[in-house]
């Protein structure tokens, strides 16, 4: 008994101690509801490895080891996208498991083999340590349960309802530490009330009595940047963005919130046009409760003004569910990696921005009434390391030859709105800025470019506001101000 003791204290003992390396690094020690809340949380691992193993020490070593890879992940998280983990990234799991070359590349190739060959030690050590006496299991169960309980009605009682009332994350991870601040946000994210839905609109009207557009497409770029600002070199200029920018109804920067990775929360905006301030502890994944906010979509109410409505993701829908989301938020059509061709041997990994300008263009071809497609690219998406393309330099080389890609594809689009002799609207932005280590890393700027395009029935631009900076949900609000412009206007 004395051994179970001291495994017990000795695990206590290490994972406070890791919890403190866990980056941004607290000024002091972490407040005293944080730490009652981690050593609970770590008791309950630590009684489940002992009701699964009935090895003391080895439930301590599990909990120490599972620990260990939360603090390693959030670390690595924060060097990279400039965030610790929260808990919506526990989510995507089923996707790490369903596609680990998408998640894994990023990491060198040397730290997968260490970690392989680690997770292959331990799963053969606790095959040998395994004690089947009866009483050890029961002890661990009894903890377990014991441990959960109490933590679960202290989140739930007086000494915590104040707490983590507004997001704060890299604050309240400093207060209280990594497992307290993910299991309370957590917490206030399941306590987070769906909102009103909105009413119906009437027909679209455009200002000064001309006619709303009739084709809408909307491009997300994934990991689009303006290369002029992540240089500072003018000889690096888009010509398409910049021409874009010269006839543009309205263009600026999109003030995203993440770098490097969480294309849902831009595209979340933009679809569904609620803000952080209003999202709250939704905010860190939107797609998560989007469902319950269908009537916000831009899908939903363009469907209800007589538009086909289109979704086109050249790759795997299932990513963030949007193969059961965007149905449910007002798309008729949904375009998934299936409907394009494989990519040529050397063609790179995803579908390019070429083919898939093509393909939008041909949907326009092929509706001749009024049309909403929505589509998120996949081209620029990383890591830049020498697989990626043949004959592409490693990093930011790689990623700016992808950018001309994406380019062209704003031009060849800008044009085909212009020869379709239909009133339409093109919107193009970028959802984040890459992380290229050692390059493009978190800590500065994180804007991006976006252009709303508009023309006439004769193809000719609209003259509009210039530039205007917007964030990802005014953008939404800025593409149904084309179709039902505010009072006045």
């Amino acid at each position: 008994m004395a051994d179970n003791v001291i495994s017990f204290i000795a695990m206590l003992l290490a994972s406070i101690l890791l919890d403190a390396s866990v980056r941004p690094r607290a000024g002091g020690f972490r407040e005293a509801r944080g730490l009652v809340v981690h050593v609970l949380a770590m008791t309950v691992v630590f009684g489940l490895g002992l009701a699964g193993s009935g090895n003391a020490p080895v439930a301590a070593l599990l909990a120490v080891a599972l620990l260990a890879v939360f603090v390693v992940a959030s670390n690595a998280k924060v060097t990279m996208l400039g965030e610790p983990l929260v808990f919506s990234d526990f989510a995507l799991l089923v996707a790490v498991v369903r596609h680990p070359r998408f998640y894994f590349t990023a990491i060198p190739q040397r730290q997968r083999w260490l970690a392989g060959v680690a997770l292959a030690l331990a799963v053969l050590t606790l095959i040998a340590l395994f004690d089947s006496a009866p009483l050890a299991h029961a002890v661990g169960l009894a903890v377990t349960i014991a441990a959960g309980g109490t933590m679960t009605m202290l989140l739930r009682g007086r000494w915590f309802t104040t707490l983590a009332q507004q997001p704060a994350l890299e604050q309240d991870l400093q207060r209280f530490g990594l497992i307290p601040s993910v299991l309370l946000y957590w917490r206030r994210w399941r306590e987070t009330a769906d909102p009103l839905p909105q009413a119906p609109r009437a027909a679209p009207r455009a200002a000064d009595g001309s006619v709303p557009p009739q084709v809408i497409v909307i491009v997300q770029c994934e990991s689009f940047a303006d290369p002029v600002a992540l240089t500072g070199d003018p000889a690096r200029a888009l010509p398409g963005l910049d021409r874009a920018r010269d006839v543009a109804w309205q263009y600026g920067e999109l003030e995203v919130s993440g770098f490097g990775a969480y294309t849902m929360r831009t595209e979340y905006g933009v679809l569904f046009g609620r803000d952080e301030a209003a999202l709250g502890f939704r905010r860190y994944d939107p797609f998560l409760t989007a469902q319950a906010e269908a009537s916000y979509a831009l899908s939903a109410r363009l469907a209800a003004a007589g538009y086909r409505t289109t979704f086109v993701h050249p790759h795997d829908l299932r990513f963030y569910g949007r193969n059961r989301l965007m149905p449910a938020v007002g798309f008729e059509t949904l375009i998934g990696a299936d409907g394009f061709a494989p990519m040529p041997e050397g063609g790179g990994r995803y579908v390019d921005d070429r083919r898939l300008g093509a393909a939008l263009s041909g949907l326009v071809d092929a509706n001749p009434g009024a049309g909403f497609i929505y589509a998120v690219t996949m081209e620029n998406h990383g890591p830049w390391d020498k697989h990626r393309e043949p004959g592409a330099e490693i990093g930011l080389e790689a990623y700016l030859r992808h950018l001309r890609s994406s380019d062209a594809m704003l031009t060849a689009l800008s044009e085909r709105l212009a020869a379709d002799h239909r009133p339409a609207l093109l919107v193009f932005f970028g959802d984040h800025r890459p992380s290229i280590p050692g390059i493009l890393e978190p800590g500065g700027a994180r804007h991006t470019p976006y252009v709303m395009l508009r023309f006439d029935g004769t193809g000719k631009p609209i003259p509009g506001r210039g530039r205007i900076d917007l964030t990802p949900a005014d953008l939404h609000h800025a593409v149904l101000d084309c179709l039902w412009p505010p009072a006045g206007v």
